[in-house]
């Protein structure tokens, strides 16, 4: 029988306790090395956690930066935060020296938490140069040094099994903490987005908000009990603790991800019965291959939808997920950091539907088309997407940035073109912001450009997304070069640029040289006509 969804948790904490006492037993994660937790079991090593951190001197209000990989210890210790009522700041892995010492700088961040190592790049190093520019401290969790039967923490805290799995998290005894929080509104989340001025902006999100970018999965996808999902994406991401708040809200159960590896990973997801998988253009290439590989029969025979979000996906992918793989096929969405899951494409939607649109608003969301005069577009006329509903977050951390991100009834102006036709789908057709999407991480072209410029062989450069089927769109730098320097290569620009500290997924993929930019007759570049050149 489907368990009770909890829709009216007021915060964090009041939804993990709550998911705790009605199905203790019923499983909640289990990670790439086998840990496995029940909901109860994830509740009590999160309190222990926030017990440990308490220890060790974090305090209710000050601001944890962390950047982990997609682990049980990433999700623990975002929940321990909120039980701790600190304010969180996730960074996802890929980010670098540059934007980390900016976020940190900005926020006034009081602990970076780090692995040592991951995907060969040392975040310890890198967080104690930062820490020692801003007086905080750093904590490092690293779980890949966690023996497979034995507990682990960090230096100065305490140590212990917890759950029966070894976790690189400090554990405490949670007789030490004090009250939780009740205020739902209080801004405890900071997400980081790269916008559009190469600046990275920090998204400022209470748990309300939180907790209600998981509506269009609950409502609209209908999650169950019964489900699994797929996480192959950083948990530190904005879909992160809606993956989380997902689980809790209706009781299922994910894997976690920590590197999605194309020959392995989908083997291993299909070990683990997922009835749901993500969540972009080049983990669908990899689930199709691997069922190619693995023959007729079924790879994954419980699987129930494909979720997707980001950039479109190409024609006829949709299609091939449903004949290939099985379930519903791929259940488009749209959202912002600012504006998580703005909806979604439910399962059993007319197909033209699933594959052009990114379905209807979420219950509670409300989108308005608005033309260039900032008067409302008709049904079907293209104009910028506003939006606002319980998921909107509170404001960005520079203040000043605010008057421009709302218009006069309080809606989200997004920067993204489309239409709402008349049976309210809602269709996506460019954007105002000059954005790259991908792997379903936005780019800052006018960042990347900043970087580019810097290159002593380098004049001018415009820096464009281009369609790619493995990554959704590829950056690509078309660079004008230096009449009085040797022109230069792809390989020396991605040198050149990892640096400058430019973090890896940011850096161009193609290189095309030109005598001149095409611009209009204000100056500007013409970006479309290079993204048609090329």
């Amino acid at each position: 029988m489907p368990v009770s969804v909890i829709n009216d948790a007021a915060t964090w904490w009041e939804l993990i306790e709550r998911r705790a006492r009605a199905t203790p037993d019923l499983a909640m994660l289990v990670d790439a090395g086998g840990r496995r937790l029940t909901h109860r079991q994830f509740r009590d090593l999160a309190e222990r956690a926030a017990a440990g951190l308490w220890e060790l001197g974090v305090r209710p209000g000050e601001t944890v930066s962390w950047q982990l990989p997609t682990t049980i210890e990433a999700a623990v210790l975002m929940s321990a935060l909120a039980r701790l009522g600190a304010v969180q700041n996730p960074l996802i892995p890929v980010l670098r020296e540059a934007e980390v010492d900016f976020i940190v700088g900005q926020l006034g961040t009081r602990w970076i938490v780090v692995p040592e190592l991951f995907r060969r790049f040392d975040h310890r190093t890198m967080a104690e140069k930062v820490a020692a520019r801003h007086d905080a401290r750093v904590l490092v969790c690293d779980p890949g040094a966690v023996p497979a039967a034995a507990s682990t923490a960090m230096p100065g805290a305490g140590s212990g099994a917890a759950a029966g799995i070894a976790i690189a998290l400090p554990l405490g005894d949670p007789a030490v903490l004090p009250p939780a929080g009740a205020d739902g509104d209080a801004v405890r989340w900071v997400f980081y987005t790269s916008g559009t001025t190469g600046v990275p902006k920090g998204v400022r999100h209470t748990d309300r908000s939180v907790l209600a970018s998981s509506n269009g999965m609950v409502y609209q996808l209908g999650f169950t009990d019964a489900d699994v999902a797929s996480i192959p994406f950083p948990l530190a991401h904005i879909g992160g603790p809606g993956m989380l708040g997902l689980m809790a809200r209706v009781g299922c159960s994910g894997v976690l991800v920590e590197t999605f590896d194309r020959e392995t990973t989908p083997g291993m997801l299909a070990r683990h019965g997922v009835t749901m998988l993500g969540s972009a253009a080049p983990f669908f290439h990899a689930y199709l291959d691997a069922q190619r590989r693995h023959g007729a029969e079924p790879l994954f025979p419980r699987l129930r939808l494909c979720v997707s979000g980001g950039a479109p996906n190409e024609p006829g992918l949709h299609t091939r997920i449903r004949a290939e793989l099985g379930g519903a096929g791929i259940c488009n969405g749209w959202g912002l950091t600012e504006h998580p899951v703005v909806g979604y494409a439910a399962p059993g939607s007319p197909d033209d539907r699933m594959e052009r649109t990114a379905g209807r608003p979420a219950p509670g969301v409300s989108v308005r088309v608005v033309r260039a005069d900032d008067t409302p577009a008709a049904p079907g006329e293209e104009g910028e997407l506003r939006l606002r509903g319980p998921q909107l977050f509170a404001g960005y951390t520079d203040p000043a940035l605010d008057a421009d991100a709302f218009d006069e009834a309080g809606y989200l102006r997004s920067g993204d073109l489309g239409y709402v036709d008349a049976d309210g789908w809602l269709h996506l057709t460019g954007r105002l912001k000059d954005i790259i999407i991908r792997n379903a991480e936005n780019i800052s072209a006018l960042e990347v450009e900043a970087v580019v410029l810097r290159h002593p062989a380098v004049a001018e450069v415009a820096v464009v997304g281009l369609p790619d089927a493995r990554t959704g769109e590829r950056a690509v730098a078309v660079v004008v070069p230096d009449p009085d320097q040797p022109a230069p290569t792809l390989a020396a620009l991605v040198a050149f640029c990892r640096a400058e500290g430019l973090a890896p997924y940011k850096i161009p993929e193609q290189l095309e040289l030109v005598a001149e930019l095409p611009r209009n007759s204000m100056g500007k570049v013409l970006k479309r006509q290079l993204q048609l050149a090329f």
